[in-house]
């Protein structure tokens, strides 16, 4: 084969072209395909710590907000409860929370970091329904022996306003306490706490 007369140049340059556009393409085609494995924003933040705002909560509120798809309940707990949950002790199923999930922060008798308010998710340990707040003392369907809590209406077991379960009732454990910890005294952060913020 006679090579005389051909621009080897120019044969560099068009190989040269077509391997960057080359290049160029498979990069288009790669990045829609890399970025469909990772996780989407939705999915990114239902794990991401959620702020609460308790600057204007009344005594006796409770907010609920989502984190990782579950409710969490925060209360501000008046100075009658924090008195009533230590008359309790007696009528629960783990009082000082040896059996239940929480952070070792939470693990004692008002189960919080501070007393008057308390964080907890708000789903039955029994089936994972969500119980309801019910203040009020003594109410006509809960009978003299309520003191105020959380009841859950699938199957009737009772917590009390530190989310400690009563005896006899079909939930197994206490309410779940969520990592969290105080970014501020009126700015509490859900998902992570001061050990894992060291960490």
């Amino acid at each position: 084969m006679n090579q005389e007369g051909v621009d080897h140049s120019k044969r560099q340059f068009l190989t040269s072209a077509l391997s960057v556009v080359g290049a160029v393409g498979a990069g288009y085609l790669a990045v829609p395909f890399l970025s469909q494995m990772q996780p989407s924003a939705k999915a990114m933040a239902a794990g991401a710590p959620v702020e609460v705002d308790i600057s204007k909560m009344e005594s006796g509120q409770l907010i609920r907000v989502a984190w990782r798809g579950k409710p969490v309940w925060v209360l501000n707990r008046t100075p009658e409860v924090l008195s009533t949950l230590t008359t309790l002790d007696s009528k629960l199923a783990d009082p000082v929370s040896n059996e239940s999930h929480q952070p070792d922060y939470a693990k004692n008798s008002l189960r919080a970091l501070k007393p008057e308010i308390f964080v907890a998710v708000g789903l039955c340990t029994h089936l994972g329904c969500s119980p309801t707040f019910r203040p009020e003392i003594a109410p006509n369907d809960l009978g003299p022996d309520w003191k105020g809590g959380f009841f859950c209406p699938c199957h009737g077991s009772w917590f009390d306003l530190a989310g400690r379960v009563y005896r006899g009732v079909p939930a197994p454990t206490n309410l779940e306490i969520p990592p969290y910890r105080y970014v501020t005294d009126s700015l509490i952060m859900i998902g992570e706490d001061n050990e894992a913020k060291s960490a």
